[in-house]
């Protein structure tokens, strides 16, 4: 057990002072509880924006695919999202289109980019009360997950980042250190971030009446509903109204205006660029190919 030093101090006969020290337990850490674990969305959670969107910032930065490019398939997408909305029962088509554009592409080198971006634009928008918020569950000695709709080497770069356990995210299917272009299960979205924190639970033997879960949208509801200690951090509307009927905790990092501008229009931007960045990738294979 570690010890503090107490100074005692006693006066002799002369008026002389002396002083010895003597050892006394120091304040105990708080127990880890095994059982305990925190899972935190990214977009809008962790960082402000969207990461597939400061993704496929940094890699029109090195010229992977142009602005025009970006506009031309942004609107491509919010055209297929529009028709999928109508039809959200099937995701098949989602399914199959979301990871298309790294077919060919090597593990190695999206994992240095990923790495590359996070340090150039991802760091810097780590909002910082939500990074205490996880660090406090890791000072008390439990495991800290991301879980994102991203690719899941994006999730695990910045778990990596910030000192987190680990990440879950979709995942692409992988031949020969290659991506195929083909999802491995379902995209990480809504329900299956529930079902794949209830797998994560079960292999690690986690309490989830115990574990903390933390997300802006209310598209993570049953995620939320999953934990026993949900927490809105940047909440939409939805999931605001949502957080005060259960009493959930709610943490707002945002001010004013400020708030607006980033929750809303960067969900948006998230599903477009994801679009672009598609195309854009497979427009750019093509003409290194040829």
């Amino acid at each position: 057990m570690a010890r503090s030093r107490k100074v005692t101090v006693s006066t002799d006969a002369h008026g002389h002072t002396a002083g010895w020290a003597e050892a006394e337990p120091a304040a105990i850490p708080p127990t880890p509880d095994p059982t305990a674990a925190a899972f935190f969305d990214v977009d809008n959670t962790m960082m402000q924006g969207a990461s597939i969107y400061w993704f496929a910032r940094g890699l029109a930065a090195r010229n992977y695919f142009t602005t025009t490019d970006l506009a031309r398939f942004a609107w491509q997408q919010l055209r297929f999202r529009l028709l999928a909305r109508e039809h959200a029962g099937d995701m098949s088509q989602a399914k199959e289109a979301a990871l298309a554009f790294i077919e060919g592409w090597r593990v190695d080198d999206v994992e240095r980019l990923a790495e590359e971006i996070f340090d150039e634009l991802m760091e810097p928008r780590i909002w910082v009360g939500t990074r205490r918020l996880a660090q406090r569950h890791l000072d008390a000695g439990e495991r800290v997950w991301l879980v994102s709709a991203a690719p899941v080497e994006i999730g695990r770069v910045i778990a990596s980042r910030l000192g987190l356990t680990g990440a879950i995210g979709t995942v692409a299917e992988i031949v020969d250190g290659a991506y195929t272009g083909r999802l491995v299960g379902d995209l990480m979205h809504g329900p299956a971030k529930a079902e794949a924190v209830a797998q994560l639970a079960a292999v690690e033997g986690l309490d989830l009446t115990r574990c903390g879960a933390y997300s802006d949208s209310a598209n993570d509801l049953p995620l939320l509903s999953a934990v026993g200690r949900p927490v809105a951090v940047n909440p939409d509307g939805a999931l605001l109204r949502r957080a005060r009927e259960h009493g959930w905790e709610v943490r707002d990092f945002r001010t004013g205006r400020r708030a607006v501008k980033i929750a809303v229009p960067s969900t948006a931007a998230a599903g477009l660029v994801a679009g672009a960045v598609s195309a854009g990738l497979v427009l750019h294979r093509r003409r290194r190919a040829g």
